[in-house]
């Protein structure tokens, strides 16, 4: 009787395997391609719905479709295998983020500024030295943050967006008082963290983030553009990332959590549906790429509210939703001829909610 009481309050004073619990995010090893998965009736989800939102999705041009839940692989898809003119595509094929790597250089910033390599209030020219053909006064004002937040005031009506070069980077506005989709600036980025570090961007990359997270993505130069390209599973990997607020199981990537919050949240009144580099639903308004003025309306209608995305061309998107402790990761073709496909991701998620029924 005695020992039946000590093993009772033994167990009683056992902490519970949190293993198992719903809500405790799982991690990859870093040096494994090994992942944990999970059954979509496991979740009792509408499995009956998976046939259309697989159906939307290949008719729609994507390559690959992932969605994590709880850190683990819940949907794995490959389309392109049997398309005429196409390279197969699998679990290892690369595909370029486009702009949905603009994300990574948002995180980068963060990791160099918790190092003290920069400050996100330092204006840019203490980096690039003179980097614009503006008027020095007017260069002086446009800092790091205005950078990430698409406020540097550039002129949107030069020929090419993409041009990094001092003679297309002309004064428009001040920098604070003008939100606009302007590439060049964002390009700048790294240029600045190359200049802060002393390393290329693609060491600082793999040290900061590849290497604590298994991603094994590259920095490709393409004109003045510089993309990020890897295979499918790393774009989830870094959804994960940030799903952690930027930890890797116990291992803090990102420290700096003020600046975590702010680049994932609304960083100016602008266009409060884009944070740093990132965009945001469930806001009152939204400036969309291309256009320089505001609708009443938010990223995507149809997704929960906490979703933030890394957006791209040609519907490269990685989504983070905190609520359902969810990532899913799209990469393909172009579903349409828009420089962010927002009408094709939001068709997309009422298709994910029609097989997810979150309470």
């Amino acid at each position: 009787m005695l020992l039946s009481i000590i093993l009772a309050c033994s167990k009683g004073n056992e902490k519970p395997d949190e293993s198992n619990t719903p809500d405790r995010l799982y991690f990859p090893p870093p040096n494994s391609a090994e992942w944990a998965e999970v059954t979509p009736e496991s979740l009792n989800w509408e499995v009956q719905q998976l046939d259309a939102l697989y159906a939307f999705l290949s008719e729609n041009g994507t390559r690959a479709f992932i969605v994590l839940k709880n850190g683990k692989i819940v949907i794995e898809q490959y389309w392109g295998n049997n398309i005429a003119n196409t390279a197969p595509f699998n679990r290892e094929s690369f595909w370029y983020w486009a702009s949905a790597g603009k994300t990574i250089t948002a995180f980068l910033t963060g990791v160099a500024q918790q190092e003290k390599l920069l400050s996100i209030n330092d204006p840019t020219n203490i980096y690039l030295d003179k980097w614009t053909s503006m008027p020095e006064e007017k260069e002086n004002r446009i800092t790091i943050r205005h950078q990430l937040t698409m406020t540097t005031g550039l002129d949107y009506t030069v020929s090419d967006l993409y041009c990094t070069q001092p003679a297309c980077l002309k004064y428009k506005v001040d920098a604070g008082t003008q939100w606009y989709y302007h590439n060049a600036p964002y390009t700048l980025l790294d240029a600045v963290i190359t200049k802060g570090s002393g390393l290329n961007f693609n060491d600082f990359t793999d040290q900061k983030l590849e290497l604590k997270t298994g991603m094994h993505g590259q920095w490709i130069n393409d004109g003045y553009n510089n993309i990020y390209w890897s295979i499918p599973r790393d774009m989830a990997r870094f959804g994960l990332l940030i799903l952690a607020k930027g930890k890797w199981n116990e291992t803090a990537v990102m420290t700096d959590t003020a600046y975590f919050n702010e680049m994932t949240t609304s960083s100016q009144l602008l266009n409060p549906s884009y944070g740093y580099l990132w965009w945001l639903n469930g806001k009152s308004s939204i400036v969309l790429p291309g256009l320089p003025y505001s609708f009443h309306s938010n990223f995507s209608p149809n997704a929960p509210d906490d979703l933030i995305s890394g957006a791209g061309k040609n519907g490269q998107f990685v989504d983070v939703i905190s609520s359902l402790n969810m990532v899913v990761v799209r990469m393909g073709e172009a579903p349409d001829g828009s420089p962010v496909s927002v009408p094709f991701h939001d068709e997309m998620w009422e298709k994910i909610m029609a097989v997810i029924k979150p309470e």
